[in-house]
């Protein structure tokens, strides 16, 4: 390691990130409003064509009202059941290209990928709150006493809003869902699993949304936690409110919903990985109760890694 934890640590490692009190219920309140919200949605063909699947634009309303929008992506003339994946993409960006779900699909998978509220999908974010976001999405809500007004505890009800979708789908086999995603994705994939017991299988690539406090000792101006140093230099320089913010971050924290996780967990982390470093990683792993598998990948960062599309896809095979 040139900057983090050696292998042994990082295997003891817990995380260091505060957890709110009322983490559970916290999370018990949101999936309770969830449970109150139709689950209702519209399909649109999409002008792309293949020869393997039909796909379309899916939309639902999420929790406060906004618009989310997915590719569905199924099998054509499937008869029968097959099983289901649910597709979460990396930060700031959007569900991908059509072509990218295609060899799922030919094997008679339906994926189901969202786009991320207000970030480069075509999915809404309506949420309303002051103060400033700076950066992006990580502090967008952190200035309000109450942290339901997180803007990541809606996109986490909005991964377990389009997975309970997909199971209701009469072409998809609700004892075979899985959850897949990388940064970003990885974190959602790791949250959905974690409120959404349902879910069979999770291939987490190093995940982000994790073990905030620990990616903010390390170097992180130049990673996907920058949001955080920003915010301490330009709106709280003396840190007069550190303690109340990285308590707050603890209620979007994916190492501690981790514990929660019924489904069967491959999870691959790039050991020189300075943008979603490994101890942050390791934090939430090393809670999970669930059967896990963590594919460690010593000379890779957070970058495309050789081999690993091919594991992943057997992994799922395997449901």
């Amino acid at each position: 390691m040139k900057f983090d934890m050696p292998l042994h640590a990082l295997n003891q490692y817990k995380g260091i990130n505060p957890k709110p009190a009322d983490f559970d219920a916290y999370w018990d309140a949101g999936l309770q409003e969830l449970n109150d919200h139709s689950l209702e949605y519209e399909l649109i063909p999409a002008a792309f064509e293949s020869r393997a699947a039909d796909c379309y634009h899916l939309y639902f309303t999420g929790i406060d009202g906004a618009k989310v929008h997915c590719q569905l992506v199924r099998p054509k003339e499937q008869t029968g059941q097959g099983p289901g994946l649910l597709w979460f993409h990396g930060y700031h960006v959007n569900s991908g290209d059509w072509i990218d779900k295609i060899g799922y699909a030919a094997e008679g998978y339906t994926i189901l990928a969202m786009d991320c509220r207000g970030q480069g999908g075509l999915s809404e974010d309506n949420l309303q709150v002051k103060g400033t976001t700076l950066k992006g999405h990580i502090i967008r809500g952190i200035e309000e006493q109450d942290p339901a007004k997180l803007y990541y505890r809606n996109v986490y009800l909005d991964t377990v809003q389009a997975a309970r979708i997909l199971f209701s789908m009469n072409n998809v086999d609700e004892t075979r869902v899985g959850a897949y995603g990388a940064s970003q994705g990885g974190a959602l994939a790791v949250a959905c699993s974690s409120l959404e017991p349902r879910i069979k299988k999770t291939a987490a690539v190093y995940p982000f949304l994790s073990d905030f406090k620990r990616a903010w000792e390390l170097d992180i101006t130049n990673s996907a936690y920058e949001e955080i140093h920003y915010y301490f230099k330009f709106i709280d320089p003396n840190h007069e409110r550190e303690e109340e913010i990285f308590h707050k971050l603890g209620y979007i924290d994916i190492q501690h919903l981790a514990d929660r996780m019924k489904s069967e967990v491959l999870w691959a982390v790039g050991m020189e990985d300075a943008v979603c470093p490994p101890s942050t990683q390791f934090a939430a792993y090393n809670k999970i109760q669930s059967e896990k598998n963590m594919l460690i990948y010593y000379e890779y960062g957070h970058e495309y890694i050789r081999t690993l599309g091919d594991k992943v896809h057997a992994f799922f095979a395997a449901m």
